[in-house]
């Protein structure tokens, strides 16, 4: 395997996430792989699901097919546990007995892989690694999914974690920062997409169920900003051949779709998408 000198930068969006998994699957079947991953999020499952080499993986964990997959939690569990969805059942279940992951791959990888969670505590981004521990890979993994007033905080190191996307979004400046010449986005949003400021009602939600991680409430008011900001620096990267960019072609399904022939057909999308970019990829990398 030849693994070519550049970094993927992986974008969340929960079940969006299924377009990259189908662009990364189609990669994987190609054996093409990259020196250095950042995953957010539902990019952070993609991420390490890529550097394990398991391509289907993340499809199959996020499009469930029988009941004993369903990752959703009815109203009483969710009143319950606090969370929409069973974070026990992704990131213990899963990866341990029903989609086992490929731990002995991944440690062993030369690939580089990164994941990135919201500190609460700061409100800062930070861009974590596990080359050893299962169970704290799985944590991570975790804490960059666990998306805010939906699922629960997630301890890490003794210290309170949530969504990557918070903090940093898409970590582009982080990407530059690692030195590598080349690098790829694959975002789930389409061109144009632009956040809306959080409105005075789910600001006041916001500083109620965080009323203990200030920091974490300033951040998730700046989301917006930062984003949109991003994103016209990444338009700018694009138009001058910095960087490539994949981003879906359609209307992406919902963060929270549950219906499987929407999500496979986001999914195939993704794959299709990459098979038809991917000589332009290519020749970008080679460049």
């Amino acid at each position: 395997m030849d693994i070519k000198k550049a970094t993927l930068v992986l974008e969340g969006g929960a079940t969006r996430g299924v377009f990259t998994s189908g662009a990364l699957d189609y990669l994987m079947e190609r054996d093409v792989y990259l020196s250095h991953v950042i995953g957010v999020s539902a990019g952070a499952c993609n991420a390490v699901d890529y550097v394990s080499k398991q391509p289907g993986r993340t499809r199959d964990c996020m499009i469930p097919t029988d009941k004993n997959g369903n990752y959703y939690y009815g109203f009483r569990d969710f009143v319950k546990e606090k969370s929409v969805m069973n974070m026990d059942l992704i990131f213990d279940k899963f990866p341990n007995e029903i989609i086992p992951f490929d731990f002995d791959t991944y440690f062993s990888s030369e690939i580089e892989c990164e994941l990135i969670t919201t500190n609460c505590l700061t409100g800062k981004a930070e861009y974590m690694t596990e080359r050893h521990d299962r169970e704290r890979l799985m944590k991570v993994c975790r804490a960059s999914c666990s998306m805010p007033l939906l699922t629960p905080i997630v301890n890490v190191d003794d210290t309170p974690y949530l969504d990557g996307g918070l903090a940093d979004s898409v970590p582009i400046k982080r990407a530059q920062a690692l030195g590598n010449k080349k690098i790829v986005v694959i975002l789930t949003k389409n061109r144009g997409y632009r956040k809306k400021v959080v409105s005075p009602a789910m600001q006041r939600l916001y500083r109620r169920a965080y009323k203990s991680y200030p920091n974490l409430v300033r951040t998730i008011f700046r989301r917006s900003f930062e984003y949109n900001k991003t994103m016209n620096y990444l338009d700018q990267l694009e138009k001058r051949g910095e960087i490539f960019v994949l981003r879906p072609q359609v209307k992406p399904v919902s963060r929270l779709e549950r219906n499987k022939e929407t999500l496979h057909a986001f999914y195939e999308h993704g794959y299709h998408y990459m098979e038809r970019k991917f000589d332009d990829m290519m020749k970008y990398l080679e460049q």
